[in-house]
C-alpha cells in the first residue's frame, strides 16, 4: 500500500532536515539575474486590485541567513499549503485564463506561491527574499514557484514537489522573477541554457 500524502510530506521533511545537518548547504548556489522585464499579467492585475502587493521595497537586498529555524519554516509552510489547498485552474475557479489570488480552499500554482510568500513574511522573512518566479516545465508548460533567497543559495517552494530544493536541483527552466528590491518589478533569469524565453508573461 502506498504512503498517504501526509506520510510522504513527513518523510520529505525528515530527509530535508537531515540534509541541513549533513553539509548539503556547503556551496551557495544563486540564480544569475538580468535586467528588468515584463510583469506577468496576472501579477499586474493583482497589483491593481491590491496595490500593497507591489509597494514592498528593499534598499539593499541581501540573502537572509539560512538558520535551522528558517529551514524548518520553509519546510512547514511548503507542506502546509501544499496539503491544504486543492488544485484548480483559474478557468475552473474564475472563468478566465489568468487570475492571481490568495487561495481559500482552491488555487493554482501562483496562488500557492502567494500564500507561501504571505506566511513566510508573517514568520519574519523579508519580502525581498521571497520572490515569485516564473519557470518552464520540461513539457513546455508555464509554472510559478517561490524562490527563497538565503545565505546558502536560492531555494524553491513548489506545489508540485514536497521537498524544498536548491533551484538547480529542479527540472525547470527559469525565466523571470520579482525584483528583490521592488515587489512590483520583474527581472530576467539567465538560466545558462540555450532557451527562447520569448514573451512568457503568465503561468499555468
Amino acid at each position: 500500500m502506498g504512503l498517504s500524502t501526509s506520510a510522504r510530506l513527513m518523510a520529505a521533511a525528515a530527509i530535508a532536515m537531515g540534509a541541513f545537518t549533513t553539509g548539503a548547504f556547503a556551496t551557495p548556489n544563486f540564480m544569475k539575474i538580468g535586467g528588468l522585464t515584463s510583469q506577468p499579467i496576472g501579477h499586474y492585475e493583482l497589483c491593481q486590485r491590491e496595490p500593497v502587493e507591489c509597494r514592498q521595497t528593499t534598499a539593499r537586498p541581501r540573502p537572509v541567513q539560512l538558520t535551522r529555524k528558517l529551514w524548518q519554516s520553509m519546510i512547514d509552510v511548503n507542506n502546509a499549503v501544499n496539503s491544504t489547498v486543492l488544485p484548480r485552474t483559474d478557468m475552473e475557479m474564475w472563468g478566465v485564463e489568468e487570475y492571481w489570488s490568495y487561495p481559500q480552499a482552491y488555487g493554482d500554482c501562483e496562488d500557492y506561491v502567494l500564500e507561501k510568500r504571505r506566511r513566510l513574511i508573517r514568520a519574519g522573512v523579508p519580502a525581498g527574499n521571497l520572490l515569485i518566479t516564473v519557470v518552464r516545465q520540461p513539457n513546455g508548460d508555464g509554472h510559478a514557484v517561490l524562490t527563497v533567497v538565503t545565505s546558502m543559495g536560492d531555494y524553491i517552494l513548489d506545489n508540485l514537489e514536497a521537498r524544498v530544493s536548491v533551484w538547480t536541483d529542479t527540472d525547470y527552466t527559469y525565466l523571470k522573477r520579482q525584483s528583490a528590491s521592488h515587489s512590483g518589478k520583474w527581472v530576467t533569469i539567465n538560466d545558462g541554457r540555450a532557451i527562447a524565453v520569448g514573451s512568457v508573461a503568465s503561468s499555468r
